[in-house]
């Protein structure tokens, strides 16, 4: 089994706001993510996809492929999106990078199947100390 990596770019906002909560209840869990306007990153998202070496390639999959997946899938989606107000696969779930992880592995996880490979894990960075990582359920 091989695993093999893929990392894109997109730049988005967000807010961390639970509605449910007051405005200071919200300050005090998310300090300044919980600003009314929310504020932005410059998101890494490196996806890693694991299988057999193909004999007749040398490929567990075509790179340009998986870069083709997360740009149909992730990028052109998020890209210069509010995660919190725009119509995309984040609506109506709080974008915290733990979440956006998850729902990134749920948009992949079948189109990369489709390709014979399995999706492994799927990293998100949000600033150069904050990351998660999701390796499905």
């Amino acid at each position: 089994m091989v695993h093999i990596q893929r990392r894109e770019v997109f730049c988005a906002a967000h807010r961390l706001y639970n509605d449910a909560l007051s405005a200071q209840e919200n300050e005090e869990l998310f300090g300044k993510c919980s600003w009314e306007f929310g504020h932005g990153h410059n998101f890494e998202v490196w996806v890693t996809v694991k299988g057999e070496v193909n004999p007749k390639t040398g490929f567990v999959m075509n790179l340009s492929d998986l870069k083709a997946l997360m740009m149909r899938f992730v990028i052109d989606p998020l890209d210069h999106k509010h995660l919190n107000l725009d119509d995309t696969f984040m609506k109506g779930i709080m974008p915290s990078t733990e979440n956006l992880a998850i729902e990134i592995w749920n948009q992949l996880c079948g189109p990369v199947a489709e390709f014979g490979t399995l999706l492994h894990c799927v990293r998100v960075v949000e600033t150069e100390n904050n990351a998660a990582e999701y390796f499905g359920a």
